[in-house]
């Protein structure tokens, strides 16, 4: 059997521009673990970046609030933005106790982050699994075809399985095709972004690129902006390579934009410490 044929996200690294940006992002990656901060204050970074990878998918979910008005906020039940930052929070905290559960199981975990997401906004049977035939989906910033609930199980399926069997590919590769995946399919009845963006950072602190989680994609994709997020995943639902290539260029870049928010915290630190 061929590699490709085998390992099919394989081939996507090979496109035109992808090895460069997976370059690319490995460098800042690397770089942003060199600071001297990292070695004495590694885990006060990391809720930092947290907290603001929450306030990026928020905002890309409609919610765009300042960091500092998520930062002072303690009830998160009011109306629709305060529960969408509610969301993001309590699934960035979630993430990173799933890392071994989804080597084993991703559409387990799947299930848990959109159960931790919709919380006790949507009804009790529709919670934590895909939906049936005939449901409906709320995310309204989201506006590409909407497949059926029997597409939607194949695929799901079909990308569980890649990600079990293993591949070559590099994290960046994978944490964008599980990203775009999952926004194209839009697999449950809400919360399918925050969901997918939480996805992406398994992908990437679970493949070793970002153990720490310490370089927010999600920082990178609000500060490119929703119109840049929908084009680049417009990308992604052609299946065509330049529009793949383009999609998984623009996460490369959110990751970076990502390593650089994480800089200045790391900055920060420093001068407060000095």
């Amino acid at each position: 059997m061929s590699t490709t044929a085998s390992d099919p996200l394989a081939a996507l690294g090979a496109l035109p521009g992808v090895a460069d940006a997976v370059d690319s992002v490995r460098k800042a990656v690397d770089r942003v673990y060199g600071h001297r901060v990292m070695r004495r204050r590694s885990n006060e970074v990391t809720a930092e970046a947290a907290l603001r990878g929450a306030r990026g998918s928020a905002a890309l979910s409609g919610a765009d609030w300042n960091l500092e008005e998520v930062r002072r906020r303690t009830d998160f039940s009011g109306d629709d933005e305060a529960q969408v930052i509610g969301a993001a929070l309590r699934l960035t905290a979630e993430a990173g106790q799933l890392l071994s559960i989804w080597r084993q199981s991703p559409l387990r975990v799947l299930a848990r982050l959109h159960l931790v997401a919709a919380g006790g906004a949507a009804p009790d049977d529709a919670v934590g699994r895909p939906r049936l035939v005939g449901e409906s989906v709320d995310e309204p910033l989201v506006e590409a075809p909407l497949p059926d609930a029997g597409e939607v199980a194949g695929r799901l399926e079909g990308l569980s399985g890649l990600i079990l069997s293993g591949t070559s590919a590099p994290a960046l590769v994978t944490a964008a095709v599980v990203h775009g995946e999952l926004l194209a399919l839009r697999p449950f009845g809400s919360c399918n972004g925050l969901v997918a963006r939480t996805a992406e950072r398994i992908v990437l602190v679970g493949s070793g690129l970002d153990p720490k989680s310490i370089c927010p994609a999600e920082v990178g994709h609000a500060e490119q902006g929703r119109a840049a997020y929908i084009a680049a995943f417009e990308g992604y639902l052609s299946g065509t390579p330049e529009g793949m290539a383009a999609w998984i260029a623009h996460c490369g870049r959110s990751v970076e934009l990502g390593v650089r928010e994480s800089t200045a915290v790391c900055e920060a630190l420093q001068r407060g410490a000095a």
